[in-house]
C-alpha cells in the first residue's frame, strides 16, 4: 500500500457545533474503497486524487500520539470525514483501531461516521471511551432498499446489515444513529424511501436521524455521479443538468413536503433529528470517571 508523508493527524474543527460538536478532524486515510457514485470526498477541494485507491497516512498513529498529548482540550475527535475508518484495508491495517487505544490512553471523546459493521471489533475500546468521555457513532443509510444500495453504493454492506448495526451498538450501550445523507433526487427522494428508513431506524432503537433531505454536485464529485448515472440509470443525468444546471447544492424537489414528512414521523417516534438537541443528548452523559471541566 502506498503511504502518503504527512506532518499532521488530527486539526482543530472550525465547525463545532455544526456538526455533531467535534473538536478535532482526524483521517488516517487517504481515498476510499466503497465506491459510493455520490461521495463527496471526490470533489476537487479536498485534494484527494484517485480517490477509490487507498493510502494510509505514514507514521499515522506516532503524529497523533504527540498530537494528543498536547492538546490541553481533550474534546471529541471526528473519525471518517473524508475516508471511512472502517474501509476495506482497516481490518489488516488496524489503524483505527490503534488511534482508538490512544483516544482511550489520553481521555478524549469520539465521533465516527461509518458504513461499515468492521466498527463492532473495537466495541471493547467504544465502551472504554464512554466510560471517560462522550461517544456518537454515525451509521449512513441513503436508501433501505438493498438492491439500490448495492447499485449506488458497491463495497459497502447492505442496508439491512446497517440497520442491524445500529441496533447492535444501542444494545451494547453505544450511543448511535443514523446519517440520511444524502437524499439523491430522482432515486431516494420519495415518501416510502424515508419513511421506510424512518421506521426501519424506529425498530434499530436509534437515538437520531439527521438529513440535509438532498446532496451536493461539486466539480469532480458531479463528473464521477454522472458517469455513473450513466451506466446504471441512462437518461437521469439529463433530468439532473435541466433542474440543476452547475448548482452545487441540490435539494429533492419535494424537500419542503419530505422535510415536514420526515420531521413529524421522527418526532412521532421520538426520534431526534435537530442538530443541537443531537448533541446535547450524546454529551449529556456524564462519564462514571468524569473530570466535569471537560464539559
Amino acid at each position: 500500500m502506498e503511504k502518503v508523508k504527512t506532518k499532521t493527524i488530527m486539526t482543530k474543527s472550525d465547525q463545532g457545533n455544526r456538526w455533531f460538536g467535534i473538536d478535532y478532524h482526524m483521517n488516517l486515510y487517504k481515498g476510499c474503497s466503497f465506491g459510493c457514485i455520490y461521495c463527496n470526498s471526490r470533489c476537487e477541494t479536498y485534494h484527494i486524487k484517485n480517490f477509490d485507491q487507498i493510502r494510509c497516512k505514514e507514521n499515522a498513529l506516532e503524529i497523533l500520539e504527540e498530537e494528543l498529548k498536547s492538546k490541553g482540550y481533550k474534546g471529541v475527535v471526528s473519525f471518517g470525514t473524508l475516508s471511512d475508518p472502517y474501509n476495506l484495508e482497516e481490518e489488516n491495517l488496524q489503524l483505527t483501531r490503534g488511534a482508538l487505544q490512544l483516544i482511550l490512553k489520553y481521555g478524549f471523546g469520539v465521533s465516527i461516521d461509518t458504513k461499515s459493521d468492521l466498527i463492532l471489533r473495537d466495541l471493547d475500546l467504544l465502551k472504554a471511551i464512554s466510560e471517560v468521555n462522550s461517544v456518537i457513532i454515525k451509521i449512513s443509510i441513503t436508501t433501505p432498499d438493498d438492491a439500490l444500495a448495492k447499485k449506488i453504493e458497491p463495497k459497502v454492506i447492505s442496508s439491512s446489515r446497517r440497520f442491524a448495526l445500529v441496533k447492535t451498538l444501542i444494545e451494547n450501550g453505544i450511543y448511535t444513529g443514523i446519517l440520511l445523507h444524502p437524499v439523491l433526487p430522482f432515486l431516494t427522494d420519495n415518501e416510502d424511501s424515508i419513511t421506510q428508513i424512518i421506521e426501519k431506524g424506529k425498530d434499530a432503537h436509534t437515538k437520531f436521524i439527521y438529513t440535509k433531505m438532498g446532496m451536493t454536485l461539486r466539480t469532480n464529485q458531479r463528473d464521477y455521479y454522472y458517469a455513473a448515472l450513466d451506466q446504471l440509470y441512462p437518461g437521469l443525468k439529463e433530468d439532473y443538468i435541466s433542474v440543476y444546471n452547475n448548482r452545487h447544492i441540490c435539494n429533492t424537489l419535494q424537500y419542503r413536503y419530505l422535510m415536514e414528512l420526515f420531521l413529524n414521523k421522527c418526532s412521532e417516534y421520538h426520534i431526534l433529528t435537530d442538530m443541537d438537541a443531537i448533541i446535547a443528548d450524546y454529551k449529556k452523559v456524564i462519564p462514571k470517571n468524569e473530570q466535569i471541566s471537560l464539559f
